[in-house]
């Protein structure tokens, strides 16, 4: 690792995953987490983008500071992209558990059953801002399958590790092909762009 102190960056979320994933992903970050004080930030918009852009966008107008935020979910082509930016919030309940019953039953009588995780993530600050995205292309399951993960990973076959759902990977392997890892692999370019370098491990 290089003598240069670590980017530090404030993380636009409280979702305790989403931390413990980032913090794996990207250890040569500092990441800071949202604090309570700030509230939630906001997400009215239609697509993962603008939704990622709006959260990073609250954290640095209320702190000053780099903040990085993330937009995911998964989308089903045979449910027309749902539920896309609604991916947390699809039941009404909006819990992993009445998500993925939901998603089940809206699936029951389809065929066609591609998906795909796709994650945007956006970093702004006093530099500017940029966006960077990916995505895990797969299929939903019939059932639930795997202990790891969270949100529709025990539902979601990605075509990169055949007869085994997200929830059955461990960290490693779930990182390699997720759609968060694939983002999150842009990272030093988006701080490069905006004026920031990176510090990745030797």
């Amino acid at each position: 690792m290089s003598g240069r102190p670590p980017v530090s960056l404030i993380l636009a979320s409280r979702n305790a995953h989403k931390i413990v994933e980032l913090r794996r992903m990207v250890p040569w970050v500092e990441w800071e987490v949202l604090p309570e004080a700030l509230g939630d930030p906001p997400e009215t918009g239609d697509t993962f983008i603008d939704n990622a852009l709006e959260k990073a966008r609250y954290v640095f107008e209320k702190t000053g500071s780099w903040a990085l935020a993330d937009d995911s979910g998964l989308e089903v082509d045979a449910l027309g992209g749902r539920p896309g930016v609604h991916s947390k919030r699809f039941s009404p309940q909006a819990r992993d558990d009445t998500n993925n019953a939901l998603l089940l039953e809206q699936l029951a009588a389809c065929r066609d059953r591609r998906g795909r995780y796709r994650c945007v993530i956006a970093l702004v600050g006093p530099g500017g801002e940029a966006v960077a995205d990916g995505a895990c292309e797969g299929q939903i399951g019939d059932e639930l399958r795997g202990e790891g993960g969270f949100g529709y990973d025990p539902l979601f076959l990605p075509v990169a590790t055949p007869g085994r759902t997200m929830a059955e990977l461990d960290a490693a392997g779930k990182d390699a092909i997720s759609h968060r890892g694939a983002a999150m692999a842009k990272l030093p370019w988006l701080l490069a762009s905006l004026g920031l370098r990176a510090i990745a491990a030797d």
